[in-house]
């Protein structure tokens, strides 16, 4: 639940977002909330028909709802009606955030150290204990948070918003109207070693950088790797959740959004407009068209070359089941051999012709 500091009205919000507003203008709302356990002074929302039987039981003042259910949303009370529900809904949330949340202050705090030659657009914030290194350029009305690191000429575009304790390292590039959670770290060199007989590995040096776009939203604690040779690409629209792993070399397509725990290995090519569920993978050098959407927990291990959505998970059993299916697993091969071995006999048997293509 969503409280506010004053109360707005209908007509505030409505005049705001728009929509149509059936119901008293001047009808005072002090918080966002769900259906249930609203008050006379909460705003929801409806977008899932399934939830349509907690509408009439609702005490919100008003209900955000589609045309199909205009009629029941006003004989309970207010309403505000709108083709997409959860979109009003969205722009609702921004628009009271920027009312209760104070911007930052324009300027440098006193204990952040900026490098003479670092360029800061006009109403930019740095804040406290943040690092800004020589080079470095950040964009008009950007905030850089406490404990941020700013490499040596990395970028920062125009109000681009980068929570505490964001590492963005040299050279790297981060376009407008980004949001970065605490703990990302945007930079830091992807995972290449030469094997060695004796002396283990041998690190490759990443020589690339990370290059983002515009309106992209990256989580806490996610990492995205630079490139070895050429850089990491993250297009316009990119939306990653916390606790996710970009590896060297990826490009991420335009609008794709990616749930917590996702993985993509190195060199990976993924279309726009694609998303990822929540601890899905994808092996390095595949491609993944526009478009294709990957279940949770799926790995994928080859290129996906059609739109669609991609399901790899072994259904949840109790333990004593699931070993017992994964030993079948294990012998499916040996199975399928088998049957074609009694098919051919029972052809043979009855004089039929063998049919090569299914064997």
């Amino acid at each position: 639940m969503i409280d506010s500091a004053e109360e707005v009205t209908l007509g505030d919000i409505a005049a705001a977002l728009g929509g149509e507003l059936i119901g008293p203008a001047d009808l005072g709302i002090a918080r966002i909330g769900p259906l249930e356990g609203a008050t006379p002074s909460t705003i929801a929302f409806l977008a899932n028909p399934r939830y349509r039987a907690q509408l009439a039981g609702s005490a919100a003042g008003c209900v955000i709802v589609a045309p199909a259910l205009r009629d029941e949303a006003v004989a309970r009370g207010a309403a505000i009606v709108s083709p997409d529900p959860y979109l009003y809904f969205a722009r609702l949330t921004q628009w009271w955030a920027r009312r209760v949340r104070p911007p930052a202050a324009a300027g440098v705090h006193p204990s952040a150290v900026v490098d003479a030659s670092a360029r800061l657009g006009a109403g930019a914030s740095i804040g406290a204990l943040a690092v800004i290194e020589a080079g470095a350029q950040i964009g008009d009305g950007a905030v850089i948070g406490a404990q941020c690191f700013i490499g040596r000429d990395a970028r920062v575009g125009a109000g681009t918003l980068l929570h505490p304790r964001v590492t963005l390292a040299f050279e790297c590039v981060i376009g407008a109207r980004c949001i970065v959670h605490s703990g990302a770290v945007i930079g830091a060199d992807g995972f290449g070693f030469a094997p060695t007989k004796d002396q283990g590995y041998v690190k490759i040096e990443q020589l690339g950088a990370v290059r983002i776009g515009d309106d992209v939203e990256i989580g806490a604690n996610t990492c995205i790797d630079r490139g070895a040779l050429s850089d990491t690409v993250i297009e316009d629209g990119v939306k990653l959740d916390n606790l996710i792993q970009i590896a060297h070399n990826v490009h991420v397509g335009c609008g794709t959004a990616m749930a917590a725990f996702t993985g993509i290995a190195g060199s990976t090519r993924i279309g726009a407009r694609c998303t990822f569920g929540g601890g899905a993978g994808v092996v390095g050098h595949v491609d993944i068209a526009d478009d294709v959407h990957v279940s949770a927990h799926t790995a994928v291990l080859r290129s996906i070359d059609k739109p669609g959505v991609y399901t790899g998970i072994f259904p949840l059993a109790e333990n004593r089941i699931w070993e017992k299916n994964a030993v079948t697993l294990r012998q499916l091969h040996k199975l399928r051999d088998r049957l074609r071995a009694l098919e051919r006999a029972a052809r043979d048997d009855a004089g039929l012709p063998t049919n090569d293509e299914q064997d």
